[in-house]
């Protein structure tokens, strides 16, 4: 059985004290591969030197729209440098809309949102979508970018009816452990309608750890209890969806 979490923030601080120790035991316990996502310029650093040190581990970078309203030409000038120079990023992301939060001006979100799309394009990568209670101005943007777009929807929270039209574009759909809570009827209704061929399973570890270990914090090894959810869900075994998502997430990543 092989695992790969398409969506980590292994750089947190909240693993400082044993990253070097738990990344080989995740290693060890089937996870063979991990993106980890630098969300802000100022992540990109430890993102890329994660990716150096461990060979299984991959890197993804864009602006968060919670940081959109600090967001200059400067700074994602040195994203797209980095793209150029460092073969270990596969994705630009996470990107999207949070209108939870609404940490920046909406409009600013959206704009940082097109650009990114339009850079992604142009240098041929999949984007990690993170959308957060704003689908109806997301959606309407991915419709105007359709062409060329490819990539994962990160974390998804919406309807089975988003999640099938996300998948009509050539998207992937990615699940984590707010599939396993016990609200989470939506989820499971999504789960259900995507094709296996276009599920994806990731941790967006430290966050959204899995039952039964909500509370503590999270991380790639913990990835077994959502694949074992998405299995009863899918009325299929666990093994049949972690080898198909593991496969799903090399085409997503365009991978060997």
């Amino acid at each position: 059985m092989r695992l790969f979490d398409t969506h980590a923030h292994l750089t947190d601080s909240r693993f400082d004290e044993d990253r070097d120790t738990l990344i080989p035991l995740i290693k060890a316990g089937g996870v063979e591969r991990i993106v980890d996502v630098a969300c802000d310029t100022d992540e990109l650093a430890g993102t890329l030197a994660l990716a150096e040190k461990y060979d299984f581990i991959y890197a993804a970078a864009g602006i968060h729209p919670h940081y959109a309203a600090d967001a200059t030409a400067e700074k994602f000038t040195q994203i797209e440098a980095a793209f150029q120079t460092n073969k270990k990023l596969v994705a630009v992301g996470e990107i999207g809309l949070d209108y939870h939060y609404d940490f920046a001006p909406r409009r600013t979100q959206c704009e940082w949102f097109s650009l990114q799309l339009d850079f992604a394009k142009r240098v041929n990568k999949p984007v990690i979508l993170h959308i957060r209670e704003a689908f109806g101005d997301c959606m309407d943007i991915l419709r105007e970018n359709r062409q060329g777009l490819k990539g994962v929807m990160h974390c998804f929270s919406g309807s089975k009816e988003i999640a099938l039209e996300c998948v009509n574009m050539g998207l992937y759909i990615a699940f984590g452990g707010s599939v396993t809570f016990n609200n989470a009827k939506n989820l499971a209704q999504a789960a259900k309608v995507v094709p296996l061929d276009r599920l994806v399973i990731e941790t967006d570890c430290p966050y959204m750890t899995p039952v039964p270990h909500r509370g503590k914090r999270n991380d790639p090894s913990y990835m077994i209890h959502t694949a074992q959810k998405l299995a009863e869900i899918k009325g299929i075994t666990v093994e049949e969806v972690t080898e198909q998502t593991y496969l799903n997430a090399l085409k997503l990543f365009e991978m060997n």
